[in-house]
């Protein structure tokens, strides 16, 4: 069988990101079990998925914090490019996931003029919803939020993993 080329791993990355938000919500983790799996780091991947549960939504769904779907993103690039606790007095150890992060960063900025999450929802859906409120969780579904959240989430999947793939490119040429 021949090896996936970077445009095929990047968009099975952001075709599998968007389906498990579409399916299971959680736009970090859908995120980070996107990257798993397209990049085949099973081997890597339960710890860092399960420490992005909490970052759903702009942080424990309150919409105020950066997009659940970047934080994954940047998550699993410093899963693999970050600074191992050994390292942690060295502080231009992790500077290559820190610029990796800050593209990502950019992505988000580009495309939708921010990276908090209620901003991004007001952009896409021309409101915010309150998650913890039973009737506006309601309104959120019917309006079409997980449509839209995927749409993120599949965009922040795909250009975490273009920068990962160039990154390990960049690192095997050297």
């Amino acid at each position: 069988m021949a090896e996936k080329g970077k445009e095929e791993l990047t968009e099975e990355a952001r075709r599998l990101a968007s389906d498990y938000e579409k399916r299971c919500t959680g736009c970090a983790q859908s995120v980070v079990a996107g990257l798993i799996d397209a990049l085949g780091l099973e081997d890597a991947g339960e710890g860092v998925f399960r420490a992005a549960s909490g970052l759903a939504d702009g942080i424990g769904l309150t919409g105020d914090g950066s997009c659940g779907a970047l934080t994954g993103g940047c998550m699993v690039i410093g899963l693999l490019f970050g600074r191992e606790r050994k390292d942690h007095q060295d502080m231009m150890k992790p500077m290559r996931s820190y610029l990796m992060c800050k593209e990502l960063h950019g992505d988000f900025i580009e495309r939708y003029g921010s990276c908090r999450c209620f901003d991004i929802q007001e952009k896409l859906m021309g409101r915010t919803f309150n998650m913890y409120d039973p009737e506006q969780l309601k309104e959120a579904f019917s309006s079409g939020m997980m449509e839209h959240c995927s749409g993120v989430v599949g965009n922040a999947a795909a250009k975490a993993a273009e920068l990962i793939l160039a990154q390990q490119e960049s690192e095997s040429q050297a």
